[in-house]
């Protein structure tokens, strides 16, 4: 989730948009918590953009939905993990077996506490909710290639019409995002009957389970593009610079992969940028940078 806000920060900075949106007045009446966590880490992240002060004059009235909207769509993402946890907290302080006996009278009680549907229901809302982050970053990357949606450079490439760029990339970000839209059919819709009709309504909830994790290495995968093709608009806006947080996160990309200038095979770049966001360090140099983000 902190991820997704960073990769966002990035997109923004790149596309040079603005930070209007994200006033805490707008998430103070409308009070859902993902929300206003999410407008005040966009803030901080690019506070003090010279890249963002650089056009507050423009005549541009408002960004797109999917930069304008990061604190609806990534604070409601943020809302369901947080209901997900709730739900699993209760789940694993609890007693799921059957029958239960009563040490008090050492009764065996038969019931169902067996049943997994508080779990396939939280799993299959943290589904769409995962997946949402990664629809949304995919149209960022696509406004950051697009040259008629942006200042820079087609396909991110100093040699637009002769190199290829970033393009292959946002294929790779939307073959993703629709894969993720099979995954996200809800698993708990579904039961079939077994044990001679005894077991007559299941849950379905390991499938969901199993489809949240394979939607959320999607998503990284996806949020990894994002961040590359940001880092890359970024660079053609040199010497502007951006925010605090969003100049940390630049410079931790930057030590991994550099800049595009002719072709080259991206794939094992895309998986260190991966790696990078999987395994915390992407946040942990940002938050160094700039303080704790907030879920």
């Amino acid at each position: 989730m902190k991820a997704a806000d960073i990769a966002a920060a990035l997109s923004v900075e790149g596309l040079k948009g603005t930070r209007t949106a994200f006033d805490s007045r707008i998430s103070e009446v409308r009070q859902h918590p993902g929300q206003m966590a999410t407008s005040k880490n966009m803030l901080m992240l690019t506070a003090d953009s010279s890249i963002i002060a650089s056009h507050i004059h423009c005549e541009k009235v408002q960004d797109a939905y999917s930069l304008r909207c990061v604190p609806q769509v990534h604070g409601a993402s943020k809302d369901a993990l947080r209901q997900a946890a709730h739900t699993l907290t209760i789940e694993i302080n609890s007693v799921t077996d059957n029958p239960l006996i009563m040490p008090d009278t050492g009764e065996a009680i038969s019931g169902g506490n067996f049943h997994g549907q508080p779990i396939a229901l939280v799993m299959d809302y943290l589904k769409l909710a995962i997946a949402e982050l990664g629809s949304i970053s995919e149209r960022r990357t696509n406004r950051l290639l697009d040259m008629h949606l942006s200042d820079l450079p087609a396909f991110l490439t100093a040699f637009p019409g002769v190199d290829s760029g970033l393009m292959i990339t946002q294929y790779v970000a939307a073959s993703l995002v629709s894969e993720n839209k099979v995954l996200v059919h809800p698993a708990s819709a579904d039961s079939i009957p077994t044990s001679a009709n005894q077991e007559d309504h299941v849950s379905m909830g390991t499938i969901a389970a199993r489809q949240s994790r394979e939607i959320l290495d999607n998503v990284v995968y996806v949020l990894a593009i994002e961040i590359m093709a940001a880092a890359q608009g970024i660079d053609f806006l040199d010497p502007l610079k951006p925010g605090r947080g969003t100049t940390a996160a630049h410079k931790t990309i930057r030590q991994i992969i550099p800049h595009l200038g002719k072709d080259r095979f991206l794939s094992p770049e895309i998986k260190e940028l991966h790696d990078l966001i999987s395994s915390g360090a992407l946040v942990q140099q940002v938050e160094a940078a700039i303080g704790e983000l907030t879920i």
